[in-house]
């Protein structure tokens, strides 16, 4: 039984945030000690992403610093966790000295066996991918956050390929996790006062156990807790269910917010990147979203400067980000990735200048849409859920709307983890600025019953 004190310290998606919560579960029930500063511990791991370059040099030059902690520290450990270690465990533990240890996604369990051999003065690594853990029996525990919002993973890795993306090669084949244990896990976030749950998975729309696919989840988790709300992401446009479209409509506390990834908006393009879906059925898709779900807001993904992209072909992009008008959009210039089709098949030949221009162009366009979109929201009312005091002052409360928009409001009588309704009277182009106006109950607000609305 260890005693030590551990520091997880977590980059890239929502998905490895997902999974630091499932290693913190693992190290305690082991007897270890979660801490909040790298200082304070006696192992440090580092959650990592390899989905794009930036991240990458992010995680190398942190564990650097913590080479230099490892001097002051004799008995420091330092562990690389997640997508990263998968990918370049030799350069990491043999060519650069860093870490002590290395774990991919799919070896969590094995952590304190790892340790056992570090202690008796071995490198340890495990970084084998499964077919079939998705960590069901492991109840995350939550260290961190505001105790308000969470995220539960439904599945692990991704059968997609598409040719920019590295997923598969670092966290494996798709594998469903029961629902029974899903829904197990969102019971008891509701009755630990948690208000909203996403969940995560890197094809959410392709969850399938035994029969039940992901509108039955959708439709089962909603039911556990009225008064929580729920999103997920991210969704392929390659398969997604009509039929949760109109479960979302229906359903009071499924959020009318939809991330829906494009990537680009030319067809030569989508071809390229192995995204199965032309630019036509992306926008009747999007279009189907609106039409069923009345104010629905959507989000996307957007890369910059692939691989042979064409001056064309960027600005197909651009009509399309400005033909479905996103609230909120992901946007980043292409990083080429080791065992990637496009790694093998393509050339990274678009000059690293015409990307960052490029680049440019797509986040201006979209600052302005958002700024747009955002102003035609004053003097219309939200239901927002407060996370939390806001950023600038102790005296207002910022939360999400149920279309995901960030909202600050003054604090009067209201508290975190409540709803309350807000109406817009300013704006960003990042954030609505509101005044509240009451107390209010998911289910009963959402009939329109002028009594009922009080909680």
């Amino acid at each position: 039984m260890s005693e030590k004190r551990f520091y997880i310290e977590t980059y890239g998606c929502q998905m490895n945030f997902a999974d630091s919560e499932v290693v913190n579960s693992i190290l305690i029930e082991d007897g270890m000690t979660p801490v909040q500063t790298a200082e304070e511990a006696d192992v440090i791991f580092v959650n990592t992403c390899s989905i794009r370059e930036n991240a990458e040099t992010r995680v190398w030059n942190r564990l650097k610093e913590f080479r230099s902690l490892k001097k002051e520290k004799d008995h420091l450990t330092v562990g690389v966790l997640g997508c990263m270690a998968e990918r370049i465990r030799d350069q990491i533990i043999d060519q650069e000295k860093l870490v002590d240890i290395v774990v991919g996604p799919d070896a969590y369990r094995d952590i304190p066996n790892l340790l056992m051999e570090v202690n008796d003065g071995r490198k340890a690594v495990n970084v084998l991918l499964s077919l079939e853990e998705t960590y069901a029996d492991i109840t995350p525990v939550r260290t961190s956050g505001n105790g308000i919002t969470a995220f539960v993973s439904i599945m692990r890795g991704c059968d997609n390929m598409c040719s920019f993306c590295v997923v598969p090669f670092t966290r494996g084949r798709e594998r469903s996790r029961p629902m029974t244990s899903i829904l197990r896990e969102i019971q008891q976030l509701s009755e630990q006062g948690y208000r909203e749950v996403t969940l995560l998975g890197q094809n959410v729309n392709s969850y399938k156990f035994e029969d039940i696919d992901f509108t039955r989840l959708m439709d089962e988790a909603s039911k556990v807790d009225p008064e929580m709300r729920f999103r997920f992401s991210s969704p392929h446009p390659k398969d997604f269910p009509e039929p949760l479209l109109h479960l979302i409509a229906e359903r009071p506390n499924l959020c009318n917010y939809i991330h829906i990834p494009a990537q680009a908006g030319s067809d030569t393009m989508l071809e390229r990147m192995r995204r199965p879906y032309t630019r036509e059925q992306y926008l009747a898709l999007t279009g189907r979203m609106r039409e069923i779900i009345p104010g629905v807001s959507l989000s996307t993904d957007i890369i910059a400067g692939f691989c042979d992209e064409t001056e064309e072909e960027h600005q197909a992009t651009m009509s399309l980000m400005k033909i479905v008008e996103y609230d909120l959009a992901y946007m980043f210039a292409y990083s080429e990735r080791e065992r990637t089709l496009a790694h093998r098949k393509y050339e990274d030949n678009v000059p690293e200048k015409v990307k960052k221009s490029r680049l440019t162009e797509i986040i201006q366009q979209q600052m302005s849409i958002q700024e747009k979109n955002n102003k035609l929201e004053i003097g219309q009312r939200h239901v927002v859920l407060a996370e939390g005091k806001s950023k600038r002052s102790d005296q207002q409360l910022s939360g999400r709307s149920d279309t995901n928009k960030m909202v600050v409001f003054d604090r009067e009588g209201y508290s975190k983890g409540e709803y309350v309704e807000v109406e817009i009277t300013d704006c960003t182009s990042a954030t609505l600025i509101g005044k509240p106006l009451r107390k209010v109950s998911l289910q009963n607000y959402y009939r329109k019953d002028a009594d009922a609305v009080l909680a």
